[in-house]
């Protein structure tokens, strides 16, 4: 992405220091102020400064239900919030799995499925996310469609899943019966909840990594027959939809959405490998139909046309995300520390690992006295991070969004978190940068704006002795209105994405630093 450096700048800085900035006619564009000076200042300068950086562990477990992976604010946030499906196994990290749980409800209470109903069949529809601009057409003008066995074409668009991890793997996903009752959709559910299944399996598909859309039209005038978005189809049993569902017609079961979901308590959808990828779908676009037929008299005769039912599996049901983690096979690791740091950051998303940072008493000092002796005023402040490329360097994809907040202490004693002051004096600006990101000669690193959350410590005198950052590989969610909608709102609970990164290590070239611009008169 690019932006307007001078704008940017020009205004970050005259919102936080209120004064009249001069820059130079070269400015560096990658640099966040270094060309920017203050009251007419003689010299504007860069200087790194020690940090001390650390894993948080958050036990690899984060709430994951239907109003963190669905939709966080009703309808004003978060439609596109997504699940996760997959395995993924590798050295730095280990295994992580992904399962998904859904309720299910009927369109409409005590349904009619008319005399002699029998299921023909029944499919799951994931709609996983796809790459729109790759498609592979394939057209069959012989096909004969199965329902009336009529001459039709069938035109398959062929689009690739977005996947985290070994892309060309297969996997097969699999759908069971949740036999435990999985509450209401506003009930909290962490990450490490696996409620009970029968162990039968109502059906099951290799998944090639790909979606396809579908078009089967009549030879004869063109006429539609079947049509379906990019999606994912799994075939279910129809003699369970047959007992469970057409066989209560009438019933009790079938009368309200209170004993439904009591009776028909939900599926789980989950892959049966340990290694391959994760990736994301649409929770509230998946659907669940079965196809049924019905005796119907058309003049004295039976036709027993081909129905369609249509399960309502998004809105207002339950919703939760099982990650498993295996640890074992690991590279194991220091981690922690808060006083000496940790040599290496180990971020994962799905509620894996957080990256701590603190401010060091003698850095702080340095500023202060700084601003204090030589009337040195911050321009810009900024968290660098390398990638550790010794130990992750590979082609799967580099985080593209993240979240950073201020943890402090309550007077009770407690951490809490709230947006940086950065976020709150400019979260709103269009001219706003929170991180910038760097693929230079000298290795892949990210930069985290903390100017004014700086300037609170180190010039306003605030204490600053229980203050953190807390960094996640996550997005801050947004209503849709385009305001932020409140800084517990993140896309942590189904953000596939880790990278190992250089912590405190002064050994290491890389050390992560917090960089200062600052200017003098």
């Amino acid at each position: 992405m690019i932006y307007n450096i001078r704008k940017i700048f020009t205004i970050l800085s005259l919102m936080i220091l209120g004064g009249v900035l001069v820059y130079n006619c070269e400015p560096e564009p990658d640099s966040l102020g270094e060309q920017l000076f203050l009251d007419g200042a003689a010299n504007g300068k860069e200087v790194p400064y020690d940090i001390t950086a650390y894993n948080i562990s958050n036990n690899d477990t984060i709430r994951a239900d239907a109003n963190t992976l669905y939709n966080l604010l009703g309808s004003t946030a978060n439609t596109s919030a997504t699940g996760v499906l997959g395995a993924f196994n590798e050295s730095q990290f280990g295994m992580q799995k992904a399962t998904y749980f859904t309720q299910l409800r009927l369109p409409a209470n005590d349904p009619d499925f008319g005399t002699n109903a029998v299921v023909d069949s029944v499919v799951l529809v994931l709609k996983p996310i796809y790459r729109s601009d790759s498609i592979t057409t394939t057209t069959d003008e012989n096909y004969v469609y199965s329902d009336g066995n009529v001459d039709a074409k069938k035109v398959v668009n062929t689009y690739p899943a977005v996947k985290y991890g070994k892309a060309k793997k297969k996997m097969n996903i699999q759908v069971q019966e949740v036999i435990d009752f999985m509450n209401g959709y506003n009930d909290p559910v962490y990450s490490n909840t696996n409620f009970a299944v029968n162990s039968t399996v109502l059906g099951s598909k290799e998944f090639s990594g790909n979606v396809n859309a579908i078009t089967i039209t009549k030879d004869s005038d063109g006429s539609s027959l079947f049509s379906s978005a990019a999606g994912f189809r799994i075939p279910l049993s129809p003699t369970f939809f047959q007992s469970k569902i057409i066989a209560k017609k009438g019933q009790p079961e079938l009368k309200d959405v209170s004993n439904f979901i009591r009776y028909f308590r939900g599926l789980k959808i989950s892959v049966e490998e340990s290694d391959g990828y994760l990736f994301q779908f649409y929770p509230n676009d998946m659907e669940l139909i079965m196809y049924y037929k019905n005796d119907k008299d058309e003049n004295g005769t039976n036709t027993r046309p081909q129905l369609k039912y249509s399960f309502s599996i998004g809105s207002a049901n339950a919703h939760s995300g099982y990650y498993q983690y295996d640890r074992s096979g690991a590279l194991q690791y220091s981690f922690g520390d808060q006083t000496i740091g940790d040599k290496k950051l180990y971020a994962q998303g799905m509620g894996g690992n957080s990256i701590g940072v603190k401010l060091p008493a003698p850095t702080i000092d340095k500023l202060k006295k700084m601003y204090q002796d030589q009337k040195a005023a911050i321009i810009s402040a900024k968290i660098r991070l390398y990638i550790d490329d010794t130990v992750w360097s590979n082609p799967y994809a580099k985080p593209s969004a993240f979240t950073i907040l201020q943890g402090d202490k309550d007077t009770n004693g407690k951490t809490v978190f709230d947006y940086t002051t950065d976020y709150s004096v400019l979260g709103s600006a269009s001219t706003f940068v929170p991180f910038r990101t760097y693929d230079t000669t000298e290795g892949y690193y990210y930069e985290f704006t903390v100017t004014q959350s700086l300037k609170d410590i180190v010039e306003s005198g605030k204490d600053y002795k229980d203050k953190f950052y807390k960094i996640d590989l996550a997005q801050f969610i947004s209503t849709s209105a385009g305001s932020l909608a409140g800084f517990k709102y993140t896309s942590r609970p189904f953000s596939m994405g880790r990278t190992v990164f250089v912590g405190t290590d002064p050994s290491n070239v890389k050390n992560a630093k917090l960089r200062v611009t600052y200017g003098t008169k």
